[in-house]
């Protein structure tokens, strides 16, 4: 039998959702819910941000400065575990979060959205690390694939709750109300982390590691340097901030391989080990999801969408997702391997269908066309659900002694690392295409079509490094 089997086969669903663990459930869920809802928010009201304050060719950036701030937060995450326990870690995660939405709320121009989104980012970073860590602490590990997929289920809640209150606030021009209502959520999820996780003794970890603060500087620059090329519409400047990022990546991997304070665990940067090509699959298929901070944009302006009914058909997405990866997770053995080997396929399928239906006007007019466009993005998640509990089980297992913590933390790191990375590269291809200039239904038409086909690549290696690593 091997370690997915064994995990599987002494546990069910009854025994997460039961007695104490009923609770750790549902306090790991909440820190992901909060983070996923203000996803949804924000991508759904952002075409009226941007109509209101202007930014559009800083369209992506509020996706990717959010998101490495994220980064930031969850590398901090496991410090924040070991030094002051779950509780005050979860807590102090709220308070920054709740903090940046205010600025967010009241912002009068796309600079301080900007600030804003990146303090949102810190607190919910340490929130998404925090829920995804802790589960290797408080449960079992036969209910590790199932905590996962309850966890990533919280995205599922997201798709109900971000486009409504997104796209209601939006429709009555009203979008700064959205961000204020995040207030009384984090208000919540802070009484029942009071309440109901424990301190700093639910921890086994004796002594605070380090953080790794040069590593995570070239990270944050990588990214940085991708994004700022995204601003020039001259090729030559797209095309060497896209070589800086690169290459700024290379050495990342060479500092934090022999750095004292590790980033990432051993073996990480390397195709050669499990874990190496484990983190490349994530990153790939990760990249495939991010494609959805444009798709708001593109359903009202080349669409005629409503901002409400954008935001739900995104949404779609990340329901896939929700949808694959909870009735996935009771899989093991064969059966868990041909989840994953068939999700990239599904992934690259459904990105192709939408680079031909995205950029015409009127594909979406009919019954029929508005179903295959929903599937279409619902499939873009529904391929990554498929596999994605199975391969956090596989990096779990592949954990080298002594960095079993590290490990688990760095999921979220790598995840929030590659959308970063993707993000500020759909920038670039966006802009380039003509998003802002010329703008308007012509750009946006040209800027689908760049977007989905370019962006299809990542599953088909996904696909690529998924059968060597299962032939290993």
């Amino acid at each position: 039998m091997n370690s997915d089997t064994a995990q599987a086969s002494g546990a069910s669903w009854a025994d997460l959702l039961h007695g104490a663990n009923a609770l750790r459930s549902i306090a790991l869920a909440g820190g992901v819910a909060l983070h996923a809802i203000n996803v949804y928010i924000v991508t759904t009201i952002l075409p009226s941000i941007i109509k209101d304050i202007g930014g559009l060719e800083y369209y992506a950036w509020n996706t990717t400065l959010f998101v490495v701030t994220s980064i930031v937060g969850s590398a901090l995450s496991a410090r924040l575990i070991q030094a002051w326990g779950p509780k005050a870690a979860y807590l102090l995660a709220v308070a920054v979060f709740s903090a940046g939405s205010v600025v967010c709320a009241l912002a009068p121009s796309m600079p301080w959205m900007l600030a804003g989104r990146s303090i949102q980012g810190l607190g919910g970073g340490v929130l998404f690390a925090l829920s995804y860590a802790l589960i290797r602490i408080v449960f079992d590990a036969a209910l590790w694939s199932r905590a996962m997929a309850l966890v990533s289920g919280m995205w599922g809640v997201a798709t109900l709750c971000g486009p409504a209150i997104g796209g209601i606030f939006a429709q009555t021009g009203h979008w700064r109300l959205a961000f204020w209502t995040l207030l009384p959520a984090g208000a919540l999820l802070a009484f029942i982390v009071a309440t109901k996780v424990g301190g700093k003794s639910t921890v086994s970890d004796a002594r605070p590691s380090p953080v790794p603060l040069a590593t995570l500087g070239l990270l944050v620059a990588s990214v940085l340097a991708i994004t700022l090329a995204s601003l020039s519409q001259d090729l030559r400047w797209n095309l060497a901030g896209i070589v800086a990022g690169l290459a700024i990546a290379l050495l990342i991997a060479r500092v934090d391989t022999r750095a004292g304070k590790k980033l990432l665990p051993s073996g990480a940067y390397t195709l050669a080990t499990p874990l190496g090509s484990l983190y490349a699959i994530i990153c790939l298929v990760v990249a495939a999801i991010t494609t959805e901070i444009f798709v708001p944009y593109f359903l009202q302006t080349i669409h005629g969408f409503s901002p409400l009914a954008a935001g739900y058909m995104t949404a779609a997405m990340a329901a896939g997702w929700t949808l694959a990866a909870m009735p996935s997770a009771t899989r093991s053995g064969a059966a868990a391997d041909g989840m994953m080997r068939l999700g990239p396929a599904v992934v690259l399928a459904a990105l192709v269908l939408l680079a031909i239906l995205m950029p015409l006007p009127g594909a979406f007019g009919s019954p029929a066309g508005l179903a295959v466009g929903a599937l279409a993005l619902a499939a873009v998640g529904f391929g990554i659900g498929l596999g994605w509990p199975h391969l956090l089980t596989r990096v779990f297992n592949a954990a080298p002694a002594g960095q079993e913590t590290l490990t688990a933390s760095s999921v979220t790191t790598v995840q929030l690392y590659a959308t970063a990375l993707t993000a500020a590269l759909a920038g670039v291809i966006t802009n380039s295409a003509g998003l802002a200039q010329p703008g308007g239904v012509e750009g946006a038409r040209q800027a689908a079509l760049w977007l989905f086909a370019a962006f299809s690549i990542a599953p088909a290696l996904a696909l690529i490094l998924l059968i060597r690593h299962l032939r290993r």
